[in-house]
């Protein structure tokens, strides 16, 4: 694979940093991960520490090129979520950790991705948005409800509750797990967690899917510090991780 990769994580306004970001690669397989650890939650850092460490060992346990990237994406988040509900067993309901997640594999000129809240995934092809995926989250429903437009999103008062997330109750949590995206050389991967896009739009993330090869860590790591300024004085912690695709 011919890839470009960077991350960025940034504690913004808040007093701890309890988000997670990595991207792991071979010679077959890239898996970018972004975790948020829920801050209304206690142990959301651990949480999402735990979560990311989950899915690590997940891919690097299996064989790579991965026979089968759907199953292997349902079977890493379900790990993920039984560590994190361990974590918590002994509280009770509403003080057990819990987070989001973003995960997506790319291998053989293909992206599949999965997520549990709203952290979010975008493919960015030739100056437009081509994919980004719906959050699990009260808002988007009343987004797909036709009761408030996209531009009332960022400021709505319940923007932050989320209908599913890793760890709380034992059950395994709702996901959203894609089908195998095509990708064409230039594509970029954007895996976000919500204190990330809160403050950009998509104007912004198609601009940043058009920097220079080789200032693609540069280019996010500004893009992170604008989403935090966009927040000011009460920015999230704003974490990202990107992918282009420069050939197979």
């Amino acid at each position: 694979m011919q890839i470009e990769t960077a991350d960025v994580s940034l504690i913004g306004h808040r007093e701890e940093n309890q988000d997670r970001v990595a991207v792991a690669s071979d010679e077959h397989s890239a898996l970018l991960v972004v975790i948020d650890g829920m801050g209304g939650h206690a142990q959301g850092a651990r949480a999402a520490e735990t979560a990311l460490a989950s899915l690590l060992e997940t891919f690097w346990q299996t064989p790579r090129p991965l026979f089968d990237p759907l199953g292997f994406l349902h079977l890493a988040l379900g790990r993920a979520h039984e560590e994190v509900v361990r974590l918590g067993n002994s509280l009770s309901v509403e003080a057990r950790p819990r987070a989001t997640s973003a995960v997506c594999l790319v291998q053989g000129a293909a992206a599949y991705w999965a997520h549990i809240g709203d952290s979010r995934i975008y493919q960015l092809r030739q100056q437009r948005v081509l994919e980004r995926t719906r959050d699990h989250s009260h808002v988007e429903v009343l987004l797909r409800e036709g009761l408030i437009t996209e531009a009332e999103v960022h400021g709505h008062p319940m923007r932050n509750y989320v209908e599913c997330c890793l760890g709380g109750d034992a059950a395994l949590p709702e996901m959203t797990i894609s089908a195998r995206r095509r990708l064409a050389p230039g594509d970029l991967l954007l895996l976000c967690t919500d204190g990330f896009w809160t403050g950009l739009k998509d104007e912004d993330l198609v601009r940043f899917a058009q920097s220079p090869a080789g200032a693609l860590r540069e280019q996010l790591a500004e893009l992170g510090r604008r989403a935090v300024d966009a927040s000011a004085p009460y920015s999230d912690n704003t974490s990202a991780a990107a992918l282009r695709w420069t050939a197979p």
